[in-house]
């Protein structure tokens, strides 16, 4: 796997991890963050959405920001958590931070993403209750698959937005530069905002960065990708550090 050099794009905090953990295994990484997480300030709306916790037979949580931040607002709106409240969330990392606070959370074991958290038997039955409702703690416009999914089965949906992600500032031609500059042969991206991001920073570089093998945490990722011409996609199936690298195991690393 030392053949690979590979832009990573994580939020910053995440891409020194990623880095350290591929540099643990012999693979050169670059890392470029393509998300920056700004917290949105809180409305009436969601003060009384978070004070109502208690009516919501699940709760599941997308993302290690939002993780983050629900927990700033249960420590201030519920002291003790809501009593046999049921947590989820999509993956193992999310899923540490919300169990080190004390929670008991449920997560795939196999697979970071929507579709394996959906088939988690402990959600099906979190939901067997007369008029189930779910709360999604996300940022601004994730996750639309698990809603559409549970509100075709009845359940009561509603959303609370705690973040934004925004690409950070980068001069014109600075993913393109960076991939010549250290020679590098892959692109990674962790999520579809990510790899909205990854396009608009290429530009007109695109042309030429979409026939790098790009790693994409998600069927649906993927496929976003494929529509806007890139070549050589392959799906981690999921967000985590051991998904990447599984990937980037079973793959041979284009030589120069």
């Amino acid at each position: 796997m030392s053949g690979w050099r590979l832009l990573i794009t994580r939020p910053a905090d995440e891409c020194q991890t990623l880095a350290g953990q591929l540099a643990e295994r012999g693979i050169h990484s670059s890392s470029l963050p393509l998300l920056d997480i700004e917290p949105l300030a809180e409305t009436p709306e969601q003060r009384s959405t978070f004070l109502d916790l208690d009516r919501y037979s699940a709760v599941i949580v997308v993302s290690k920001p939002a993780a983050r931040l629900g927990l700033d607002r249960l420590d201030r709106y519920w002291p003790q958590p809501p009593a046999n409240q049921h947590w989820f969330c999509v993956g193992a990392a999310t899923g540490e931070i919300l169990e080190d606070y004390g929670l008991t959370v449920n997560w795939p074991a196999a697979g970071d993403d929507s579709e394996a958290l959906l088939q988690q038997p402990e959600l099906t039955a979190a939901l067997a209750v007369p008029q189930p409702r779910v709360l999604i703690l996300r940022g601004e416009g994730g996750r639309e698959l698990l809603a559409e999914h549970l509100r075709g089965q009845g359940v009561s949906v509603d959303y609370l937005e705690l973040y934004r992600r925004c690409l950070p500032d980068y001069p014109p031609g600075a993913l393109a530069e960076r991939v010549r500059a250290e020679r590098l042969n892959g692109l990674q991206v962790s999520s579809g905002q990510g790899f909205e991001h990854l396009l608009q920073l290429a530009a007109g570089d695109w042309s030429a960065l979409c026939r790098l093998p790009l790693f994409v945490p998600s069927p649906r990722v993927a496929e976003m990708a494929r529509v806007a011409g890139a070549q050589d996609v392959t799906d981690c199936r999921g967000a985590s550090a051991a998904a990447l690298l599984a990937a980037l195991e079973s793959r041979t690393a284009p030589t120069a």
